[in-house]
Protein backbone atom coordinates (compact mmCIF):
# COMPACT_ATOMS: atom_id res chain seq x y z
CA UNK A 1 0.00 0.00 0.00
CA UNK A 2 1.37 3.33 -0.45
CA UNK A 3 2.43 5.88 1.82
CA UNK A 4 1.47 9.61 1.02
CA UNK A 5 3.09 12.48 3.12
CA UNK A 6 3.30 16.36 2.85
CA UNK A 7 6.81 17.89 2.04
CA UNK A 8 8.25 21.47 1.95
CA UNK A 9 10.48 20.76 -1.51
CA UNK A 10 12.49 23.13 -2.34
CA UNK A 11 12.94 23.73 -6.22
CA UNK A 12 15.10 26.11 -8.11
CA UNK A 13 18.99 25.92 -7.36
CA UNK A 14 18.60 25.46 -4.37
CA UNK A 15 16.52 22.02 -5.30
CA UNK A 16 18.89 21.23 -7.36
CA UNK A 17 21.94 21.00 -5.01
CA UNK A 18 19.52 19.35 -2.71
CA UNK A 19 18.81 16.38 -5.76
CA UNK A 20 22.52 16.68 -6.52
CA UNK A 21 23.84 16.00 -2.75
CA UNK A 22 21.39 13.18 -2.13
CA UNK A 23 20.90 11.60 -5.69
CA UNK A 24 17.10 11.65 -6.03
CA UNK A 25 15.04 14.25 -7.44
CA UNK A 26 11.74 13.94 -5.40
CA UNK A 27 10.34 16.50 -7.93
CA UNK A 28 11.17 15.48 -11.19
CA UNK A 29 10.76 11.77 -10.37
CA UNK A 30 14.63 10.28 -11.02
CA UNK A 31 17.75 9.54 -9.87
CA UNK A 32 21.14 12.13 -9.98
CA UNK A 33 24.55 11.37 -9.93
CA UNK A 34 25.86 11.49 -6.30
CA UNK A 35 29.37 11.69 -5.54
CA UNK A 36 31.07 8.43 -4.29
CA UNK A 37 32.24 9.56 -1.27
CA UNK A 38 28.54 10.92 -0.01
CA UNK A 39 27.28 7.09 -1.34
CA UNK A 40 26.80 6.03 2.23
CA UNK A 41 26.06 9.19 4.28
CA UNK A 42 22.98 9.52 1.80
CA UNK A 43 21.41 6.18 1.42
CA UNK A 44 18.82 6.50 3.96
CA UNK A 45 17.53 9.98 3.05
CA UNK A 46 18.14 9.89 -0.51
CA UNK A 47 14.50 7.74 -1.08
CA UNK A 48 12.68 10.94 0.30
CA UNK A 49 14.66 13.56 -1.68
CA UNK A 50 15.76 16.80 -0.44
CA UNK A 51 12.73 17.81 1.75
CA UNK A 52 11.53 18.93 5.32
CA UNK A 53 8.56 16.94 6.72
CA UNK A 54 5.19 19.02 7.60
CA UNK A 55 2.90 15.82 7.77
CA UNK A 56 5.13 12.34 8.02
CA UNK A 57 4.42 9.28 6.00
CA UNK A 58 1.00 7.48 6.19
CA UNK A 59 -1.11 5.10 4.79
CA UNK A 60 -4.46 6.05 3.70
CA UNK A 61 -7.22 5.36 5.81
CA UNK A 62 -10.34 3.75 4.80
CA UNK A 63 -13.05 5.40 2.91
CA UNK A 64 -10.36 7.86 1.61
CA UNK A 65 -8.73 8.21 -1.47
CA UNK A 66 -5.73 10.04 -3.20
CA UNK A 67 -8.05 12.27 -4.75
CA UNK A 68 -10.13 13.29 -1.68
CA UNK A 69 -6.51 14.11 -0.06
CA UNK A 70 -5.25 16.38 -3.10
CA UNK A 71 -8.52 18.01 -2.37
CA UNK A 72 -8.37 18.22 1.45
CA UNK A 73 -4.13 19.30 0.62
CA UNK A 74 -5.63 22.30 -1.69
CA UNK A 75 -8.00 23.59 0.84
CA UNK A 76 -5.48 23.74 3.57
CA UNK A 77 -3.06 25.88 1.57
CA UNK A 78 -5.96 28.02 0.49
CA UNK A 79 -6.21 29.03 4.19
CA UNK A 80 -2.38 29.09 5.19
CA UNK A 81 -0.13 31.60 4.99
CA UNK A 82 3.20 30.98 3.83
CA UNK A 83 5.91 29.87 6.87
CA UNK A 84 9.41 31.70 6.62
CA UNK A 85 12.49 31.91 8.07
CA UNK A 86 15.38 34.29 8.37
CA UNK A 87 17.73 31.71 7.53
CA UNK A 88 19.18 27.97 7.78
CA UNK A 89 21.89 26.56 8.84
CA UNK A 90 23.87 22.87 8.59
CA UNK A 91 23.53 21.46 11.91
CA UNK A 92 24.61 18.17 13.57
CA UNK A 93 21.62 16.35 15.47
CA UNK A 94 22.37 13.61 16.71
CA UNK A 95 24.41 12.45 14.54
CA UNK A 96 22.33 12.98 11.33
CA UNK A 97 23.21 16.37 9.24
CA UNK A 98 20.41 18.63 8.44
CA UNK A 99 19.69 21.94 7.64
CA UNK A 100 18.12 24.27 10.40
CA UNK A 101 16.17 26.95 10.94
CA UNK A 102 17.99 30.14 11.98
CA UNK A 103 16.27 33.50 13.81
CA UNK A 104 12.59 33.92 13.62
CA UNK A 105 10.75 31.26 12.61
CA UNK A 106 7.31 30.29 12.10
CA UNK A 107 7.62 26.69 9.86
CA UNK A 108 6.02 24.91 12.66
CA UNK A 109 2.89 26.62 12.38
CA UNK A 110 2.76 25.13 8.49
CA UNK A 111 3.54 21.62 9.96
CA UNK A 112 1.13 21.73 12.65
CA UNK A 113 -2.08 23.03 10.17
CA UNK A 114 -0.97 19.75 8.02
CA UNK A 115 -0.62 17.30 11.21
CA UNK A 116 -3.80 18.31 12.75
CA UNK A 117 -6.06 19.26 9.67
CA UNK A 118 -5.05 16.11 7.23
CA UNK A 119 -5.41 13.29 10.34
CA UNK A 120 -8.78 12.13 9.07
CA UNK A 121 -6.72 10.37 6.14
CA UNK A 122 -4.06 8.47 7.96
CA UNK A 123 -4.72 4.77 8.75
CA UNK A 124 -3.44 3.43 12.85
CA UNK A 125 0.47 2.43 11.62
CA UNK A 126 1.27 -1.05 11.43
CA UNK A 127 2.38 -1.98 15.01
CA UNK A 128 5.37 -3.25 14.10
CA UNK A 129 6.12 0.11 12.74
CA UNK A 130 5.01 1.68 15.87
CA UNK A 131 7.01 -0.69 18.24
CA UNK A 132 10.11 0.62 16.05
CA UNK A 133 9.04 4.30 17.07
CA UNK A 134 8.92 3.14 20.47
CA UNK A 135 12.24 1.13 20.67
CA UNK A 136 14.36 4.37 19.42
CA UNK A 137 13.32 5.79 23.16
CA UNK A 138 10.56 8.03 23.34
CA UNK A 139 10.00 10.81 26.23
CA UNK A 140 6.42 11.20 28.07
CA UNK A 141 5.91 13.82 25.38
CA UNK A 142 7.18 11.94 22.31
CA UNK A 143 5.55 8.91 23.19
CA UNK A 144 1.79 10.80 23.37
CA UNK A 145 2.17 12.27 19.98
CA UNK A 146 2.90 9.30 18.69
CA UNK A 147 0.02 7.35 20.65
CA UNK A 148 -2.49 10.35 19.31
CA UNK A 149 -1.22 11.44 15.72
CA UNK A 150 0.75 8.29 14.80
CA UNK A 151 4.34 9.78 14.95
CA UNK A 152 6.29 11.48 17.68
CA UNK A 153 7.99 14.12 16.85
CA UNK A 154 5.04 16.32 15.82
CA UNK A 155 3.41 19.08 17.21
CA UNK A 156 5.15 20.50 20.67
CA UNK A 157 8.15 17.49 19.79
CA UNK A 158 8.58 19.33 16.05
CA UNK A 159 11.88 21.02 14.68
CA UNK A 160 11.65 21.58 10.84
CA UNK A 161 14.70 19.51 9.19
CA UNK A 162 16.18 19.31 5.81
CA UNK A 163 17.55 15.77 6.02
CA UNK A 164 21.08 15.53 4.39
CA UNK A 165 22.40 12.32 6.05
CA UNK A 166 21.86 9.36 8.14
CA UNK A 167 23.19 8.33 11.30
CA UNK A 168 27.17 8.82 10.40
CA UNK A 169 30.30 8.32 12.28
CA UNK A 170 31.96 11.76 11.16
CA UNK A 171 29.13 14.26 11.37
CA UNK A 172 31.46 17.03 11.27
CA UNK A 173 33.30 15.88 7.56
CA UNK A 174 29.67 15.49 6.29
CA UNK A 175 28.74 19.27 7.75
CA UNK A 176 32.01 20.26 6.54
CA UNK A 177 31.36 18.83 2.63
CA UNK A 178 27.84 20.28 2.84
CA UNK A 179 28.86 23.60 3.86
CA UNK A 180 30.68 24.02 0.90
CA UNK A 181 28.37 22.30 -1.69
CA UNK A 182 25.39 24.17 -1.01
CA UNK A 183 24.10 28.01 -1.28
CA UNK A 184 21.40 28.11 1.47
CA UNK A 185 18.63 31.07 0.26
CA UNK A 186 17.91 33.58 2.97
CA UNK A 187 15.45 34.30 3.92
CA UNK A 188 13.49 30.67 3.59
CA UNK A 189 10.24 30.67 2.42
CA UNK A 190 7.57 28.01 2.69
CA UNK A 191 4.98 28.90 0.18
CA UNK A 192 3.93 25.23 -0.77
CA UNK A 193 2.45 22.17 0.30
CA UNK A 194 3.87 19.31 -1.68
CA UNK A 195 1.98 16.31 -1.81
CA UNK A 196 4.18 13.21 -1.90
CA UNK A 197 3.23 9.29 -2.74
CA UNK A 198 5.96 6.78 -2.50
CA UNK A 199 6.61 4.06 -5.24
CA UNK A 200 9.13 1.87 -6.14
CA UNK A 201 10.94 2.74 -3.05
CA UNK A 202 11.41 6.69 -3.62
CA UNK A 203 8.55 9.85 -2.38
CA UNK A 204 7.48 11.29 -5.65
CA UNK A 205 5.93 14.95 -6.21
CA UNK A 206 2.04 14.89 -7.03
CA UNK A 207 1.20 17.99 -7.02
CA UNK A 208 2.47 21.31 -5.12
CA UNK A 209 -0.53 23.61 -3.68
CA UNK A 210 0.32 27.13 -2.80
CA UNK A 211 0.11 28.54 0.47
CA UNK A 212 -1.68 31.73 0.01
CA UNK A 213 -3.86 31.92 3.26
CA UNK A 214 -4.46 35.44 4.76
CA UNK A 215 -1.06 37.90 5.89
CA UNK A 216 0.47 35.71 2.89
CA UNK A 217 2.05 39.27 1.82
CA UNK A 218 3.52 39.71 5.23
CA UNK A 219 4.61 35.69 6.17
Amino acid sequence: MSRYAIYCLPDGAFGAQGAAWLGWDAIAGRTVPVAAERSDWVTTPRRYGFHGTLKPPFRLAAGTDPEGLARAVADLAAHTPPGRAEGLSIAVLDRFVAFRPTGVSDLGRVADACVTALDGFRAPAPPEETARRRAAGLSPAQEAMLARWGYPYVLDEFRFHLTLSGRVDAPEAVRAAAQAHFTAPAPFVLDTLALCEERDGHFHLRHRFPLSGANAASA
